[in-house]
């Protein structure tokens, strides 16, 4: 989509994943009333007692933060990750907050939509709130987790006393969210007539995200809202159900008052169910449908075939490569999983060549990594990484980046800086101490110890096998080997 001509002199800027979610939902109507992202005074306000400066109740901040240079001018166009323009932002307040790391700003402004946003799956489910109208009460569920039948009972048995349809909220989060809305689908047979499914695509908040979706439901017509627990300064009226367990009399789920006390089935825990999925057990049909749980274990495949990301990180010359290669050698004569090395070294000259050993080139050398390692953990496959990866932060963002594809597991090398240095066959130790390499970590750049990792190795007076051995050990308790 081309701009109109008094736009395209504009600077653009495309938001991170959680903001381009928060401005799909206010260019839909579903943040309603906020108009665009908050100001300083709004955000603080927010933050400290759930309302706006002019008292009207919102429960969670709503904020864009793009590079100082973009924060100049007096409009700027937001756009995909595919450089679609999806509005255009009049600024309003350009703004700081504590934390806020060098060269960055936060925009307060309203919207102008140019376009309603096309990215992500299952289009036709992401309606806003003008495409759905009900006469009379709506009952809403929004959810991150697929609707097992304890919750389906549940949501009948309400729906059916104040006489109303279900309105799914499947809020999307970026990880498994065809997998969660391919299990709602699979019930929506089993809803009351007139239900609906919408998808949402809310970013994950730490705060009053149940009471942020209760303004969405409101949004979208809602009239009750279906929780775990009481909302106080919910828009809507909140019903928590009363407890519902399985019946091993008549094997069926039904309120426990009318259980006898020895007939009383729990429902299945999350670590309960995580555990079943990790050692390729079957979910049980009395606790989910079998298409629920056909999309759980699509969603979390077993341990074994699941796609895994190792990570070694460590100090130039603690043994971490030596350890890797050993390990991927390990891996392939033990058979049964594709494996992919990613040293360090290789990297550098075959995917960041023309990278430079600055933070910032250092940084992005880690990312790509990082996407490596995602894409073959998505494809089920096993990838070693064997960089230094000297910085938390950067350490933290390939985690995540992993971990929406498969598993990851961090394995720091804490070999010393004197026996490092030692090794150091290459000399590189010597020209970092003399100034000829800037930046060098250990030495003239910091090394932030992991508080993360699964395993620590000093390799020191460990002898290759024993290491190798050590991580086999884990990988296989933790059943990633068979």
């Amino acid at each position: 989509m081309s701009l109109p001509d008094d736009l395209r002199e504009l600077p653009v800027w495309t938001p991170s994943p959680a903001e381009l979610a928060d401005l799909e939902l206010l260019l839909s109507g579903a943040f309603a009333p906020l108009t665009g992202f908050l100001g300083a005074m709004d955000t603080a306000a927010v933050m400290a007692g759930g309302r706006l400066m002019d008292g009207t109740p919102w429960p969670s901040p709503v904020v864009l933060t793009v590079a100082e240079e973009a924060g100049t001018a007096s409009r700027i166009v937001l756009q995909d990750p595919e450089g679609v323009p999806l509005a255009v932002l009049d600024v309003t307040e350009v703004w700081r907050s504590p934390g806020l790391g060098d060269g960055l700003v936060r925009l307060g402004g309203s919207l102008t939509a140019l376009r309603a946003p096309a990215h992500g799956s299952f289009q036709r489910l992401r309606r806003g709130p003008e495409a759905i109208t009900v006469d009379g009460p709506l009952l809403a569920v929004a959810t991150r987790e697929p609707l097992h039948r304890r919750e389906l009972g549940q949501l009948r048995q309400v729906a059916g006393k104040i006489g109303a349809p279900v309105l799914v909220l499947a809020l999307l989060s970026g990880a498994h969210d065809e997998e969660l809305v391919r299990a709602l689908l699979s019930v929506q047979k089993d809803l009351p007539e007139g239900s609906s499914i919408v998808t949402v695509p809310l970013a994950p908040r730490q705060e009053r995200e149940a009471l942020l979706a209760a303004h969405v439901a409101a949004a979208y017509g809602a009239t009750h809202l279906l929780a775990e627990a009481p909302l106080e300064g919910a828009p809507l009226e909140v019903i928590v159900p009363e407890p519902w367990a399985y019946d091993m009399d008549v094997e069926v789920w039904r309120p426990v008052a009318k259980i006898e006390e020895s007939h009383v089935r729990v429902s299945l825990t999350r670590d309960d169910l995580n555990t079943l999925l990790d050692r390729g057990e079957p979910v049980p049909e009395w606790f989910t449908p079998p298409a629920v749980a056909a999309e759980l274990l699509r969603a979390r495949p077993p341990r074994h075939a699941r796609g895994l990301t190792v990570f070694f990180t460590g100090l130039s010359g603690s043994g971490k490569s030596t350890v890797a290669r050993a390990l991927a050698d390990a891996l392939v004569e033990h058979g049964g999983r594709t494996v992919s090395l990613l040293d360090g070294d290789v990297v550098r000259q075959m995917l960041s060549s023309g990278l430079t050993f600055s933070k910032a080139d250092r940084d992005l050398n880690i990312r790509r990594i990082g996407y490596v390692a995602a894409e073959i953990a998505r494809h089920g496959g096993l990838a070693i990484c064997a960089p230094i990866a000297p910085f938390a932060s950067t350490r933290a963002e390939v985690r995540r980046m992993v971990e929406e594809k498969g598993d990851f597991v961090l394995i720091h090398v804490a070999t010393p800086l004197e026996e490092c240095e030692r090794r150091d066959r290459k000399g590189l130790y010597a020209k970092a101490r003399a100034g000829l390499i800037p930046e060098f970590t250990g030495i003239s750049s910091p090394y932030e110890v992991p508080d993360d990792a699964d395993l620590v190795l000093d390799t020191t007076d460990l002898p290759l096998d024993k290491a190798v051995a050590t991580v086999l050990d884990l990988l296989t308790s933790r059943l990633y080997l068979s």
